[in-house]
Parts: structure tokens; C-alpha cells; sequence
């Protein structure tokens, strides 16, 4: 697999294929919107959007960085949507960088997003997709995050090696800018367990695959064949 690894403002034209990464926090929210039992995410373009969004649509879930604002639900924090029942419902989300990410590419045949909770389920789906050139997103810090690079790389990886070993990725990812400014509270609407569950490898089964429908970003948990599965094809 031939694997490019760019920031969202070197992105000259929509790949074929884009794994768009975010770890700290919007794709591991994300990932836990989906096991709290959340339909499908809208990837907002705009705070405006979100909010028009929820006034046409009361029982969405809005979700945003930063501190708690009127009109949104909650924030883009994993420590504090793990405590959320949203069985059934339809989640907005906008934030800085990841939904910035899988908006760019949203002309791409395949979008996926990810970090490191889904990050097994996400290379196996570009193992059984087969395809030869695949875009990471590296959207935090202007493709200089390096929690994000990690998990790019280590996914690119295991996409082609099942054996990578995730301890030097996930090392790295604890050591960045992000992890640090999230453990000192330099950002706002944080929970003290979000770096851990930003970290937490494959604690999700699923892949997460963005779409366009009726001019929405919608990003979906997609299951993918165990290696059992890949195994006895």
C-alpha cells in the first residue's frame, strides 16, 4: 500500500482513498458516540451549521471544543460522552481539526475516519478494500501533530503488517503537545480520563466510514470481518 501522509492544508486535490486521523479528541468522541448507541454523526461545517442543525432537528445531539456553550449538548470530550445515553440518536459535531480533516476529502471515494480506539477495525477495512494508494490526514497542528502522525503511521502499518507493535505509536501519542495541553487543562471542556481513553487501542470493533448524503457529512460505524473471518475467506 502506497500510504501519504499530509496535512489538511496540503490537500491540493480529493484522494481515492483518505483515512482522516484525529486522536485527541474528535474521532475517539466519535467512536464513543457510536457505542453510547448513536445513530449516525453529522460533520458539521460550522458552529452555525450545528446549531441551525439542532433548531431544525431538537433531539440531535450537538457536541463542539472547548467549554460548554448554549445550544450545544455537550463537548468534544470521550471522558464525558461515555456518560451520555445516545441510543438512537443523531449526533452533531464540529471541531477543530477533525471534522475540518474529513470535510476536505468528502469528494474522496472512500473516507475514513479514525484514531487509535478503532485503529485495528480501520486497517483491516483497507486490507479487505484492497487499495494501493491511501491518504492520511494528519489534522492536528497543520499535519505536525504528532499523536495524530502516530496513529496514521502505525494504521498504515498494520494495514500491511498484522504483527506491528503498537507500543512506540501509542508512546509517541502520549508524549505530544495535545496529550500534555489536555493533562494540564490548558483546553477547556476537558475530563481527567481523556487522554487514557484517547489511548486506549482497538477498544472499538468497528471502522468509522464518512459519506455525503443530501449535502451532509455523515460518518457511520461500519463492521468489519474479524481476522478469523479474513482467514477462512
Amino acid at each position: 500500500m502506497d500510504a501519504h501522509f499530509l496535512g489538511i492544508s496540503e490537500l491540493v486535490e480529493a484522494p481515492s482513498v483518505a483515512v482522516v486521523v484525529d486522536v485527541m479528541r474528535a474521532f475517539t468522541v466519535a467512536a464513543w458516540a457510536f457505542a453510547q448507541g448513536a445513530e449516525k454523526i453529522v460533520l458539521a461545517e460550522s458552529l452555525e451549521e450545528a446549531l441551525a442543525l439542532k433548531g431544525r432537528h431538537p433531539d440531535w445531539a450537538t457536541l463542539k471544543d472547548g467549554p460548554p456553550a448554549p445550544g450545544f449538548d455537550t463537548v468534544n470530550s470521550p471522558g464525558l460522552l461515555r456518560s451520555i445515553d445516545l441510543g438512537g440518536r443523531t449526533v452533531v459535531q464540529k471541531t477543530t481539526a477533525g471534522t475540518v480533516g474529513a470535510l476536505a476529502v468528502k469528494e474522496a471515494s472512500l473516507v475514513l475516519c479514525a484514531s487509535f480506539v478503532v485503529a485495528e477495525a480501520t486497517a483491516r477495512l483497507l486490507r479487505t478494500r484492497e487499495r494501493d494508494a491511501v491518504t492520511f490526514v494528519v489534522t492536528g497542528e497543520d499535519g505536525q501533530a504528532d499523536e495524530d502522525l502516530a496513529c496514521a503511521q502505525y494504521i498504515a502499518r498494520r494495514a500491511t503488517e498484522a504483527e506491528t507493535d503498537a507500543v512506540e505509536f501509542l508512546r509517541r501519542a502520549g508524549k505530544s503537545r495535545a496529550a500534555a495541553e489536555l493533562a494540564e487543562g490548558v483546553r477547556q471542556g476537558v475530563h481527567p480520563d481523556d487522554v487514557a481513553l484517547c489511548l486506549e487501542l482497538d477498544r472499538f470493533p468497528f471502522a468509522m466510514v464518512a459519506t455525503l448524503e443530501d449535502s451532509l457529512m455523515i460518518l457511520r460505524p461500519c463492521a468489519v470481518p474479524s481476522l478469523t473471518d479474513e482467514a477462512s475467506a
